[in-house]
C-alpha cells in the first residue's frame, strides 16, 4: 500500500500540500460533503477547505437535527447556499449584500441534488448561482455540461465576487488543483495496466492561466511604472514618476512622465534611465493621472509583472480595478520560475514589438507586451506544444 499524506489524503508522491495557499476570508465557508465524494481521491472540497482557515467541512446526506446547519438556517438573511436553481441570486446581486456564511454542497451533480432535496432547511435558504468566467479545468473528471465546474473552481469564483477588491485574489487556490490534475494525467499516460477507476480525459486544452489570459485580451491594459524611490531609512514613501501602458488588443498606448513632488532621489535618474532635467520637467501629477483614468475603460483589467506599479497607482488615488499577474501565467507556461519580465522574453521565444517609450520603463513595457502576446497565442492553441520546441 502506498504511504498517504494524512493532511490531503493523497499518496505522498502526489501530495499537493506544499502548494496550498492560506487565504483569510470574512465569509465563513461551510462544506457539506456527500460521503461517497469523500472516497474520491481526486475530489476538491478538502483541498478548498485546507486553503481557507475560515471554513468547515461536514460529512453526510441527511443533516436533519444537525446543530450547525440549524444554527446557520436560523438567520437566513446572513447565509446563502451555493447551488443553482429557480430564484437563485446572481453573483452581482449576492455581492451587493454578501452573506456572512456560504454553504457549499460537494458531490457529483446527482449526489449534490440529493443532499439538497433531503434537507428542507437547505432548500429554504437563499441560493447563489453563477456562470463561470472560464471553462472547468477538471480534465480528469466528466462534468455534465460546459458551464459546470469543480467545487474548488466554484468557490474561487464566488469568493472573488463576494469578498470584493481583486476578483482574482483566490486564484491561488487553483495551484494545487492544477497540480493534481496534471499529476493524475501524467500518471495515467505512463500506466500499462488498466486503471483502477475510469478516468475521464477531455480533449487537450492549454493551461487554465493561459486560456484565461486569452479570454481577457480585449480588456487587458498592460502596465509598468517607475518611482522616485528613496532609501528606506529616510522614511520617504516612493512616488510615481514614469507610467507606461498599452492595450494589446487595439495597440493603444499611454505614457506620462510625472514631475516629482518630493526631493528627487539620487538613484532615480539612474534606475529610470531618464535624465534629471526630463524628470523635473515632467507633467503635473493630477493632469497625468487624469489622462490615464480617461485612457482606461470601466471593465479594464490591469496586467502587471509585479504589483509594485499597482501600489503606486492606488497610492495616488487612481480608481482600483481588476488586475492580472502575468508573472504567474509565464511561470505556468515555463513550468518553472519566470525571473524578470525581460528574461522571460527569450525563455518563451517571444517576439518583442518596436520600442515606443524611453528609459527602463520603455524596455519593460516592450517585454511585457511580447510576453503577453506569446502567452495569449499559447492560450488559444488547439494542439499541445511540440516537445522539441516547447512553443
Amino acid at each position: 500500500m502506498r504511504p498517504l499524506c494524512l493532511r490531503c489524503r493523497r499518496p505522498q508522491a502526489t501530495c499537493y500540500c506544499a502548494r496550498l495557499p492560506r487565504l483569510e476570508t470574512r465569509t465563513r465557508v461551510v462544506f457539506l460533503q456527500h460521503p461517497r465524494e469523500r472516497r474520491v481521491a481526486i475530489g476538491t472540497a478538502r483541498m478548498a477547505h485546507l486553503s481557507l482557515p475560515n471554513s468547515e467541512l461536514h460529512l453526510g446526506v441527511d443533516f436533519s437535527g444537525h446543530s450547525r446547519l440549524q444554527a446557520l438556517a436560523a438567520d437566513p438573511g446572513r447565509v446563502a447556499v451555493l447551488f443553482p436553481g429557480q430564484g437563485a441570486m446572481t453573483l452581482e446581486e449576492a455581492a451587493a449584500r454578501p452573506p456572512e456564511a456560504l454553504i457549499v454542497v460537494d458531490g457529483t451533480w446527482p449526489l449534490a441534488k440529493k443532499v439538497v432535496k433531503t434537507n428542507p432547511l437547505l432548500a429554504s435558504l437563499p441560493r447563489i448561482g453563477f456562470t463561470p468566467r472560464r471553462p472547468s479545468n477538471y480534465r480528469i473528471r466528466a462534468e455534465p455540461a460546459d458551464h459546470c465546474v469543480s467545487t474548488i473552481e466554484a468557490v474561487v469564483e464566488v469568493l472573488g465576487a463576494l469578498e470584493g477588491g481583486d476578483p482574482t485574489r483566490f486564484d491561488a487556490m487553483l495551484r494545487p488543483f492544477e497540480f493534481m490534475v496534471d499529476t493524475q494525467l501524467e500518471s495515467q499516460s505512463h500506466r500499462d495496466d488498466p486503471p483502477r477507476r475510469r478516468i475521464y480525459k477531455s480533449p487537450w486544452r492549454p493551461p487554465l492561466e493561459l486560456r484565461s489570459l486569452a479570454d481577457e485580451l480585449p480588456r487587458l491594459v498592460l502596465l509598468y511604472a517607475e518611482a522616485n524611490a528613496h532609501p528606506a531609512e529616510e522614511g520617504i514613501p516612493p512616488e510615481l514618476v514614469h507610467l507606461v501602458a498599452c492595450r494589446p488588443a487595439t495597440d493603444e498606448r499611454f505614457e506620462a512622465i510625472l514631475a516629482p513632488r518630493q526631493p528627487l532621489a539620487r538613484s532615480t535618474p539612474l534606475h529610470t534611465e531618464l535624465p534629471e532635467e526630463v524628470l523635473r520637467a515632467g507633467e503635473d501629477r493630477d493632469s497625468a493621472l487624469g489622462r490615464f483614468e480617461a485612457f482606461l475603460r470601466p471593465d479594464d483589467v490591469l496586467a502587471v509583472w509585479t504589483t509594485y506599479a499597482l501600489d503606486l497607482l492606488w497610492r495616488d488615488g487612481v480608481s482600483r480595478r481588476a488586475a492580472a499577474n502575468i508573472r504567474l501565467a509565464a511561470a505556468r507556461a515555463l513550468k518553472g520560475k519566470a525571473g524578470g519580465v525581460e528574461q522571460a522574453v527569450p525563455l518563451l521565444g517571444a517576439q518583442p514589438p518596436a520600442l515606443w517609450a524611453p528609459g527602463r520603463a520603455g524596455r519593460r513595457i516592450q517585454a511585457l507586451e511580447a510576453v503577453v502576446r506569446e502567452l495569449v497565442r499559447r492560450g488559444l492553441a488547439e494542439h499541445p506544444p511540440s516537445s522539441r520546441t516547447g512553443s
